[in-house]
């Protein structure tokens, strides 16, 4: 499972469903709950042009990973760029989830079996943030819920350039597996196909998406990298 000190944090950016998207959440996870809920006051009004009293920012934790959820307005949009994908250990686990995260939403890649999962569906929720929901092991990938980086079109077949630098960056970092394609397969012969590696301790996903794509990323989606100290915040900054 995840460090009881989580080092880095994905940061979603909602319009004003932060707080309604965070109870969904962690009403569909077991062992999760919603934390600390800030605030907008009227200092910065003219920056942030929220109302007083609404909610700026909920954190909220699944299965023992952290997530900060914001309603910062209508500025971004998530894609599919970078989604999160859940380990269920159980049919009835995988069905629930797909069945509450899919209503008022779609899917990106049915529910069913694929050669790497006897159950597994990629669906965008409600709110626009996209999920890969999988039957398998939790011990197979070290956390029940891991961000997965899609990269596509001029970025396309950089995946495996992005785990070298991103491990090299991060203390106890560690590449657990980079499958690449082969020859007449869908992409590009050596460009990933799927990879996992840790940041610290943080398991974390990357593909490279083969053909045109109508997305990319953007900062909808964010990881927030807490640091002890300026010199620590300008170390990673550099890198």
């Amino acid at each position: 499972m995840v460090n009881k000190e989580q080092k880095i944090t994905p940061h979603l950016w909602f319009d004003d469903k932060a707080e309604e998207a965070a109870r969904l959440y962690t009403s569909l996870i077991e062992n999760s709950h919603v934390g600390n809920i800030a605030r907008y006051t009227k200092e910065g009004f003219e920056i942030h042009g929220q109302p007083e009293g609404k909610v700026m920012t909920v954190e909220f934790d699944l299965a023992g990973y952290k997530f900060i959820g914001l309603n910062g307005g209508p500025h971004f949009s998530f894609t599919p760029a970078i989604s999160f994908f859940v380990t269920c250990e159980t049919e009835k686990e995988t069905d629930n989830l797909w069945k509450n995260l899919i209503e008022g939403g779609s899917a990106l890649m049915p529910l069913d079996k694929y050669p790497w999962s006897e159950k597994y569906g990629w669906v965008q929720d409600r709110y626009g943030l996209t999920w890969q929901i999988s039957l398998g092991k939790i011990e197979d990938v070290g956390q029940k819920i891991a961000p997965s980086l899609l990269v596509v079109n001029e970025q396309m077949g950089k995946g495996e350039e992005a785990i070298r630098l991103y491990t090299s960056i991060f203390e106890g970092s560690v590449i657990d597996g980079i499958l690449k394609y082969g020859p007449g397969e869908e992409g590009p012969e050596g460009t990933v196909k799927h990879a996992q590696f840790g940041l610290g301790g943080e398991k974390f996903m990357v593909m490279d998406g083969p053909g045109k794509h109508d997305f990319s990323f953007n900062e909808a989606i964010s990881f927030l990298i807490d640091c002890d100290s300026q010199k620590e915040i300008d170390y990673y900054w550099e890198k």
